[in-house]
């Protein structure tokens, strides 16, 4: 089996497909029970203008709003059936299917060189992330991608605990994404996740004279059926890996990488001293 392309669509697009379904369903139930918008407005605790993004599918609703407003209409369970098509939708295009086999995953392995895996994000560190993204994301798009990154992490708090890895460039960890209150915040964090008995994060040292990732960041993946799979993405593209020689190409690197860089415990260590640097 061949790797396929996951998509290659840019994320600057607010909503389109499930979102205008939604919206559309949303205002007819809404329209049915003879509210207004102001009125719907005022019973979901949002303005009238929210109310009018959502139903024109320029907004995704978040799961709260969908689960008050089938209730308030009087749904029966027709908005709530949408709800995981429309949480998948504040991902990115290129990134929805990965991000359902990562919620699945029994074991995760990321190796970043760019920026703070998104599963170790703060919500600082990740608005700083997509504020300074090109071509510029409108505020609500900013917002949509932060609270889809946000619930990614939930992951750590799944049962049964998923096994988790991450190997992060030191000059990432030096880059001061945000400045630098909001890196000494993401490095308490990644701190605190580096206790966890289920993950281990190590740092690649700038000064190792081997290392063999330098062909860029990539993610492992494996489901609760033993499938193993390998996700790259560059430039808002991406491909996911299925076919095994591949995968097992990427398992090999992965291991080198580890083995190459500091321990969990010395990895931590060197967290703390950056901290302490400033």
């Amino acid at each position: 089996m061949r790797g396929d392309e996951v998509g290659q669509r840019p994320e600057d697009e607010p909503g389109s497909g499930i979102v205008v379904a939604f919206g559309r369903q949303l205002k007819l139930l809404r329209e049915r029970a003879g509210l207004d918008r102001a009125a719907f407005g005022k019973l979901m605790g949002y303005a009238a203008d929210s109310i009018a993004s959502i139903e024109q599918g320029r907004r995704i609703p978040q799961p709260k709003f969908i689960d008050r407003a089938d209730e308030v209409l009087g749904a029966g369970g027709v908005l709530v059936a949408l709800k995981e098509e429309l949480e998948r939708a504040q991902y990115p295009a290129f990134f929805r299917d990965v991000a359902r086999l990562e919620a699945e995953a029994v074991c995760l392995h990321v190796y970043a060189t760019l920026a703070v895996p998104g599963l170790l994000q703060t919500e600082d560190y990740a608005r700083a992330v997509f504020t300074m993204r090109r071509p510029l994301l409108d505020e609500e798009t900013v917002e949509q991608r932060i609270t889809a990154r946000l619930a990614r992490q939930d992951i750590f708090m799944r049962r049964p605990l998923p096994t988790l890895s991450f190997v992060i460039e030191e000059s990432v960890l030096r880059r001061p994404v945000g400045g630098w209150p909001v890196l000494q915040g993401q490095l308490e964090q990644i701190l605190l996740h580096g206790q966890r008995r289920n993950v281990e994060i190590q740092v690649m040292p700038n000064d190792r004279t081997e290392h063999c990732g330098l062909g860029g960041p990539f993610t492992l993946i494996e489901n609760r059926e033993g499938r193993r799979m390998a996700y790259v993405e560059v430039q808002r593209n991406s491909r996911l890996y299925t076919e095994r020689a591949m995968v097992r190409d990427a398992e090999e690197q992965y291991g080198i990488l580890r083995a190459q860089a500091l321990t969990p415990r010395d990895s931590l260590a060197f967290v703390e001293g950056l901290l302490g640097e400033k």
